[in-house]
């Protein structure tokens, strides 16, 4: 006992120290590695702080344990606004002998704590994920690879959120509340892995089209993994959506680095009829385990095949419900007789190849039958075959399936029929009826009912060519709360339709949102209209507008619209319009964006080819005033085109750039008494701006701010909206330099000088390039030229002039005083370049000129020139050397050339050249020519080089466009090839088969039950 004892405390002796030891002994060392590892190995962003690494031994003794905490990882490139995973709490087990040893470290598991993955797949094939670089890509750079083993023998999600978008097929799929935990010796190479999987929320969707929606999944997997032969083979497993369980069987390969084989089938693993129900949506909740049912399902199928840049695996699906039947236990009706029969089938795998057959559907919704039948053979043409028809008293319904909160009535009839080819030239024989009648729905979300609804349509097409198509609805009406709303349609040509049309009546938006809610998006207010219009779209299109006929009136009060795109929100408080076929006509319209006001009246016109035909502009002309307006909640960000503004409070400073609607060809006389600028307050802005392909052209824009007159024609361009662009003229007038020098960024790069100048100037100036993603100027693309008027200026306390006037013993020149001087300035490739200009400080006279760069560095030369006698004896000895003038002091005046270098803070000031001619002027006309022309020369080189950049990105392009028409090309051949194989085979079947069976009686036609 004694012995135990002494063990006991022995081992806790070692674990209390090694507790405490740990965190001192391997945290620097650890941190240093995973450093070290994402730099070399990691082509992502990975964010974290260091303080967030701990290191401890109790978590997963006797290993030691790599904690980190809120670890982000950002995506480059394509990607640069992608996190593609979150790991608030990260755990890594690692082997605690390999870390003392200081050699290869082995990672024996994983631990992830609400993690936020999301994983994306471009049209283009490039994928989020692939961030890691290989040890093959590593060793090449001459990287250590050896540093870090996986030999994971486990890992674990807690609450997980996943996301993943394949947009190359597309697919996408989600899913909340995940728990996940696998095992498995990865340091073999042939194993069982095993893994458990739940999820409380499984969406799925292919093509825009929800298949898996808020399911709930467990799923018990075992894999056998041959790494050798990169051979995965499904073991023991069982998948189950809600209530439905399936496994599968067969095995998935990696033979070589392009194909991915496939063997698999799956079926359903029981044939209760309730198992399949629970997948229906708004059917698995709390209230499903007293659900009555009866019935067999049968389900299974099968993909097999490679999947590369040409093929893709075959795939078939059977599915057979016999006599299903459910029944709530609080409903007086059941839904019986539910027969369905579904088999797709396609073997090539080629989409355009699939076959869809449902010879059979049926079902009972208490007394009310419905039937259907549909065959499709291919996508793109599409050959179909189908038919539905229904009957339904709307309340009767409700007797056998709940819906909560709602009540309907009224009798709903639908017949339709449709076979032939589907295609863009070609349209099956189509007819189709549907009518409902004393139609009436209530929610308890909003209590007012839809009452009267009657309607009555028709589509018909007798032809199977898609223009002679004939929809037909002679009449709809509803009343909402009193309100009656009706009207007709009447169309057919369907690719250039001939249409004629009118509705009238009032719509309460808020009470049609709340019926009819709009995912994203909030409505109200009220719309009064009488609209009619009859014409053909031909005539739309081509805007001949005085052959259509259209007229009418529109009244809106209170109309507000917000969503996740406009989170600003718009408020139209009144507004009246009428128009006619060719233009709509504003009387007037109030209301607000965001937090700005604005009053609006004028016309518009084209609207009709805005609205039917896509890429015809709305065209108008209108004045618009405001009292205040904050353009910095209008912003977007240059990437996503998302708005920047968060929350109902208007942004103080800019975030984001200004977007410029794409499809708007609007003239604008507008007039605000004040805007909100980023952190400017403008007064009195007016002017007009025209809005055309994605540009606004500003003409005689004029505003007060800052205590000056700002005047401005020009242009802005959100057409590539990473990179807008600007070209303005601007015209100034008395503007402070201290004021200026704190209002404007680009005053504090491009003339730092102005720091240290009291006074006041105007300019005229005009000046191009490119907006940040703060809507500042990006100073690197500016160029432009002009002319600073300076009406009054001193230079005080100057480290500059100081220093010359040390330099030249010229006391004076520590103040300068500049009244009405203009100075010629140019903007090159983000370079302010100062032409000459000459100032007299006493008996001085100064020539001064130069440049400075975004990097705040100095390069100007000055030229005095200075009686000769002012100068000190140690200047005239330098002089002399300079001029070789032995007599210095016998000459009446000389000129000093001085460069002044270094930056605004530190200049540093030298003689460079002295003269007894007054060639001053010459002096520094011929630096700063030098200067502008080694400007120029380096815009072209970056011009240049940004061309050569393009091609070569379009050249990629058109190489990349070419490989995908190939494979296109490649695909579309092979797939024709089975197609054709499978009508041959089919064919040599029937002529050289075995004898036929005698056929079977044929089984008699399903009475037609549908209520006439």
């Amino acid at each position: 006992m004694r012995k135990i004892l002494i063990g006991v405390v022995v081992f806790l002796v070692v674990l209390v120290a090694a507790v405490v030891a740990a965190p001192f002994l391997f945290k620097d060392k650890l941190r240093a590695l995973a450093d070290k590892q994402i730099a070399q190995r990691v082509r992502a962003q990975v964010q974290y702080d260091p303080a967030n690494i701990d290191v401890s031994v109790l978590h997963s003794f006797p290993d030691l344990t790599l904690d980190i905490k809120n670890l982000r990882v950002i995506g480059l490139d394509s990607f640069s606004r992608d996190t593609l995973a979150y790991l608030p709490n990260l755990r890594v087990g690692l082997d605690v002998m390999t870390v003392i040893k200081g050699q290869e470290i082995k990672i024996n598991s994983v631990e992830l704590e609400r993690p936020d993955l999301s994983l994306r797949r471009l049209k283009s094939g490039l994928a989020n994920w692939d961030v890691v670089i290989s040890d093959s890509a590593a060793a090449a750079k001459g990287q250590d690879t050896s540093q870090v083993n996986l030999a994971i023998k486990g890992w674990k999600l807690t609450d997980a959120h996943l996301r993943y978008e394949d947009l190359t097929l597309p697919f996408r799929m989600e899913a909340r509340g995940v728990n996940h935990s696998g095992s498995g010796d990865f340091a073999s190479n042939v194993f069982d892995m095993t893994s458990q999987t739940t999820a409380a929320d499984l969406d799925m969707s292919y093509n825009n089209v929800a298949y898996v929606t808020d399911k709930q999944l467990d799923a018990d997997v075992t894999m056998n993994m041959d790494l050798n032969k990169n051979l995965y083979t499904f073991k023991d497993n069982k998948i189950k959506l809600n209530e439905f369980p399936f496994s599968f069987a067969g095995a998935i390969g990696l033979p070589n680095a392009t194909d991915i084989t496939y063997d698999i089938t799956f079926k359903a693993l029981e044939t209760d009829f309730k198992t399949l129900l629970s997948l229906v949506p708004g059917v698995f909740t709390e209230k499903f385990k007293n659900i009555e049912t009866s019935g067999k399902v049968a389900f299974d199928g099968y993909y097999k095949g490679t999947q590369n840049a040409l093929h893709m695996p075959g795939y078939g699906v059977n599915l057979v419900v016999s006599n299903g039947q459910f029944k709530y236990p609080d409903l007086p009706q059941a839904a019986k007789n539910i027969n369905l029969k579904m088999q797709v089938d396609n073997p090539s795998g080629y989409t355009n190849n699939v076959k869809v057959n449902i010879p059979q559907f049926h079902l009972d919704l208490g007394p009310n039958p419905v039937d259907g039948n549909v065959a499709i053979d291919g996508l793109e043409p599409m050959n179909v075959n189908g038919r539905v028809k229904a009957n339904v008293n709307l309340a009767e319904a409700l007797k056998v399936y709940p819906v909560k909160d709602l009540a309907m009535r009224g009798q709903l009839f639908v017949d339709g029929t449709a076979k032939g080819v589907y295609s863009k030239t070609q349209m099956p024989v189509v007819n189709a009826a549907i009518r409902l009648t004393n139609g009436f729905v209530k929610s308890a979300k909003f209590p007012a009912p839809i009452e009267n609804i009657n309607l009555n349509g028709t589509v018909v097409n007798t032809t199977g060519k898609v223009n002679d198509t004939q929809i037909n609805l002679p009449q709809f009406r509803m009343v909402l709360e009193g309100e009656p709303l009706e009207g007709r349609l009447t169309a057919h040509n369907i690719d250039k339709p001939v249409f004629d049309t009118n509705v009238r009546g009032t719509v309460d938006l808020t009470k049609i949102t709340k019926i009819f809610p709009l995912q994203g998006m909030t409505v109200t207010g009220r719309v009064a209209g009488d609209i009619a219009a009859k014409g053909n779209m031909a005539d739309v299109e081509a805007g001949r507008y005085q052959n259509v006929v259209a007229s009418g009136t529109v009244r809106a009060n209170n109309v507000t619209y917000k969503s996740k795109d406009l989170p600003q929100g718009v408020k139209i408080s009144s507004g009246t319009a009428t128009f006619n076929n060719n233009q709509i006509a504003v009387q007037s319209l109030n209301g607000t964006a965001g937090s700005s006001d604005f009053a609006a009246s004028g016309t518009i016109s084209n609207y009709l080819g805005y609205l039917f035909t896509p890429g015809q502009s709305l065209k108008g002309n209108l004045t618009v005033n405001s009292r205040n307006f904050n353009v910095n909640e209008w912003m977007v960000d240059e990437v996503s085109a998302k708005p920047t503004v968060k929350g109902a409070a208007a942004p103080a400073k800019a975030d984001g750039v200004l977007q410029i609607p794409k499809y708007f060809d609007l003239v604008l006389n507008s007039h605000v008494d004040n805007v909100t600028y980023d952190n400017l307050k403008l007064t009195n802005a007016q002017g007009t701006v025209t809005v055309r392909d994605q540009t606004a052209v500003l003409k005689n824009m004029t505003f007060n701010t800052l205590g000056a007159s700002f005047g401005t024609t020009g242009s802005y361009s959100s057409k590539n909206l990473a990179h807008p662009k600007f070209d303005f003229g601007l015209n100034i007038k008395d503007l402070n330099f201290q004021k200026a020098f704190s209002a404007f960024n680009t005053i504090k790069t491009l003339v730092p000088l102005a720091s240290q100048v009291e006074g006041v100037f105007g300019t005229n100036f005009s000046v191009s390039g490119e907006m940040g993603p703060d809507m500042m100027p990006n100073l690197a693309t500016l160029s432009g030229k002009g002319l600073f008027d300076i009406v009054r200026a001193a230079v005080n306390q100057s480290e500059v002039m100081t220093k010359i006037a040390s330099l030249t013993t010229l006391p004076e020149l520590k103040t300068i005083l500049v009244v009405d001087k203009k100075i010629q300035a140019n903007i090159v490739n983000g370079n302010l370049v100062v032409q000459p200009f000459d100032l007299t400080i006493g008996d001085v006279k100064m020539t001064l000129g130069g440049s400075n760069s975004l990097t705040g560095a100095l390069a100007y030369v000055t030229a005095l020139n200075v009686p000769t006698g002012k100068l000190g004896n140690a200047l005239n000895s330098k002089l002399t050397q300079l001029t070789g003038v032995k007599d210095i002091q016998g000459t009446d005046r000389v000129t000093l050339g001085l460069n002044i270098g270094g930056t605004v803070k530190a200049p540093s000031v030298k003689l460079t050249s002295g003269s007894v001619k007054d060639q001053g002027k010459a002096i520094v006309t011929n630096v700063v020519k030098t200067k502008l022309t080694d400007a120029l020369l380096g815009l072209a080189t970056k011009k240049k080089a940004a061309q050569d950049s393009t091609k070569a990105t379009n050249e990629a392009a058109e190489q990349t466009a070419e490989e995908k028409a190939r494979i296109a090309t490649e695909k579309a051949k092979l797939e024709a090839q089975a197609r054709l194989r499978n009508q041959i085979g089919q064919g040599l079947n029937g002529l050289f088969g075995k004898p036929k069976p005698k056929p079977k009686p044929a089984d008699p036609e399903p009475a037609d039950t549908t209520k006439k």
